[in-house]
């Protein structure tokens, strides 16, 4: 991808604490360590500095979410259950609003705007752009507002968020390229079938920003 200065945008998906092993978060993906997110602090200055315009999203359940197993008498982590017709994911209780683990560990200051998901108690939001009952987000409204076209996507995880965030992001029309390496998955095997998934979308996927 050609970073045109003020049309490219960058979107860093939900590095957040509960999402990483080093801030020993109650959701943690492998691979999330220090290194890791400096290694994403560092990249994201960078494009900053060539011009890019910085977006995020940012995972923000109330305690009563849907998604916790914890809110669901005698189930369990990970488990699957089926809510008004729709399939569900039990999670552990995460990224809860006000929480230390919640906040977005990039600094903020060179954010346009992060967008928080997942604020209605009873739906999931793996997407940055709507919700899984089909509620839109103001991103694309606020990528819309600053001209964007072109977008780098990448962070955590890449076979959920990172995956439901980028298609959107292509099915709205915009030019998407992800970083592979600034993105780490759950498991092998659904990592791979994302980035398989993406790249059928139109998405351009790049191991290292080096290389675009």
């Amino acid at each position: 991808m050609v970073i045109e200065a003020g049309k490219t945008g960058v979107l860093v998906v939900d590095i957040q604490g509960d999402f990483t092993t080093w801030k020993d978060g109650s959701l943690a993906v492998d691979g999330t360590d220090s290194h890791f997110i400096e290694k994403v602090r560092k990249t994201t200055k960078t494009l900053d500095k060539k011009g890019c315009l910085i977006f995020g999203t940012q995972d923000w359940h109330p305690a009563d979410h849907v998604s916790f197993f914890t809110n669901h008498p005698g189930k369990q982590a990970f488990e699957v259950i089926e809510i008004d017709g729709r399939t569900q994911v039990l999670w552990p209780p995460h990224c809860i609003q006000g929480t230390e683990n919640a906040k977005v560990l990039v600094d903020n200051d060179l954010f346009m705007a992060i967008v928080k998901k997942g604020k209605d108690p009873g739906f999931d939001s793996y997407s940055g752009f709507q919700d899984d009952g089909g509620a839109e987000t103001e991103l694309d409204s606020v990528l819309k507002r600053n001209a964007i076209k072109n977008l780098f996507v990448y962070g955590i995880a890449t076979d959920v968020c990172v995956k439901a965030t980028a298609i959107d992001a292509a099915n709205a029309g915009y030019n998407v390229t992800i970083l592979e390496d600034l993105c780490r998955g759950v498991a092998p095997d659904t990592t791979e079938s994302a980035l398989k998934e993406m790249k059928e979308k139109g998405i351009t996927v790049l191991k290292e920003l080096e290389k675009s």
